[in-house]
């Protein structure tokens, strides 16, 4: 029984999210025309505002239905696993499909994959109940299926399978490895129906780094553990305090949407998820430094501000892109400083530089190396720096443990039962 519950949970999300990446995709284009329509009106600056902010305030009001819809979604299926959350009820999966193809798709620095993992742990958890299965075997197919999600929403099986077990159950039992295969590996073959197989990021080959280069990969890995250090204690801190304003939550997120339509009017690489930024970086779309100076600027304060507004949407993407944008920066600086002999030494090309700085980055806010390196692989198609890759999270990795850096996930899962409990607190001292 609980194999057949595995497989209709594993077609359920592959439907669902090979669903919603289709429609955020579709929602993306018509972002664009829109975009274009208001460029040539003499008052076209207020379109990307009006509309954005109406976007985030819908995509919040759906969180209202589903409180937790709200966010990325992977740190509820965390602490359901741990036992520190009962499972969800089936409100989420509107609240989380609707509201999030409206809020992400409007152009918020968000991402897919939090809300797909929440709509896949939800889809094995209702499934289970349909099965009358045991709660703990509903939870093992909330937590597992929630893997299949990410695997459909980046078109990364082998990853969406590993981030389950080395981010969200940190457990190597056999039954759990067999769950997460079976479904992962059924969900992304269902939703290649809905959404065609390709890789996420088109990158031209790649030959492999010279020994002598890994040194400067150790670099970019300890610079980026100090940046996603910096980016974890932002996305924290702008929560913080929109946690303690008086003003009303949807309001917030009217707000926060219309500084985000602001960015829109001026530069589209400035919002949105970051796929179309890191693609044209991983085509060797030439950049000058001052552009990339601004661009991760932007984003890395864009990204944090979306999450603060409340509507569903993930940290992944908008993390990757950032990542993509540091390792190029890093790279043009070391150019600009060494001139014709770090040429000679790194290259002329920046798209190595990019990946290793979306696995660096990954690695120091996540925590989840294996999965950084696994999901850029995939995602790229591109083998040939795994060493480059494994030298830059290690050294990540270090530079976060030296600086007493948590895991994103852990930080957010932390503040939404402190959340949980305050909401609690208050209702018992209302009713009484």
């Amino acid at each position: 029984m609980f194999t057949v519950a595995t497989l209709v949970a594993a077609i359920g999300i592959g439907l669902l999210g090979g669903a919603f990446r289709w429609c955020l995709e579709q929602a993306e284009l018509m972002r664009m025309t829109l975009l274009d329509w208001a460029h040539g009106l003499a008052w076209g600056w207020a379109v990307p505002i009006v509309v954005v902010a109406a976007c985030a305030a819908i995509g919040h009001l759906f969180t209202r239905l589903a409180p937790r819809a709200s966010g990325s979604g992977i740190q509820d299926v965390e602490a359901v696993w741990h036992e520190q959350e009962e499972l969800p009820g089936a409100s989420v999966l509107p609240s989380r499909f609707l509201g999030g193809v409206i809020a992400i798709g409007s152009g918020m620095v968000m991402g897919r994959e939090g809300p797909s993992v929440h709509l896949g742990s939800t889809i094995g958890a209702e499934v289970g109940r349909w099965f009358r299965l045991s709660d703990y075997e509903r939870k093992l197919l909330y937590t597992t299926v929630g893997g299949a999600g990410l695997a459909v929403a980046f078109n990364a099986p082998v990853g969406g399978a590993l981030f389950t077990i080395e981010e969200v159950t940190k457990s190597f039992r056999v039954r759990v490895i067999l769950v997460t295969l079976m479904s992962t590996s059924l969900a992304v073959w269902v939703s290649r129906f809905i959404v065609p197989e390709h890789a996420d990021f088109t990158v031209a080959p790649i030959a492999s780094p010279d020994v002598a280069v890994l040194a400067v990969y150790v670099l970019l890995g300890l610079l980026s553990g100090a940046l996603g250090v910096a980016y974890n204690a932002l996305v924290m801190s702008l929560l913080r305090r929109t946690d303690r304003m008086r003003l009303h939550a949807t309001t917030r997120a009217a707000l926060i949407g219309g500084l985000i339509g602001v960015l829109l009017w001026f530069d589209p690489l400035a919002a949105g998820g970051g796929a179309d930024v890191a693609q044209l970086i991983l085509g060797e779309q030439p950049f000058t430094l001052w552009t990339l100076v601004a661009l991760l600027a932007v984003r890395f304060v864009a990204g944090p501000l979306s999450y603060a507004s409340g509507t569903p949407g993930g940290l992944f993407a908008p993390l990757l892109a950032l990542g993509a944008l540091w390792g190029a920066l890093f790279h043009t600086v070391a150019l600009a400083i060494g001139g014709g002999g770090a040429a000679d030494l790194l290259g002329t090309s920046l798209v190595p530089f990019a990946l290793v700085g979306m696995v660096a980055l990954f690695t120091a806010s996540v925590r989840a190396p294996l999965t950084g390196i696994v999901l850029i692989t995939e995602m790229t198609s591109t083998a040939s720096l795994t060493l480059a890759m494994f030298a830059a999270a290690a050294a990540a990795l270090f530079m976060t443990t030296a600086l007493k850096g948590r895991p994103i996930y852990d930080s957010l899962r932390d503040r939404m039962l402190e959340l949980r409990d305050a909401r609690a607190g208050a209702a018992t001292a209302e009713a009484q």
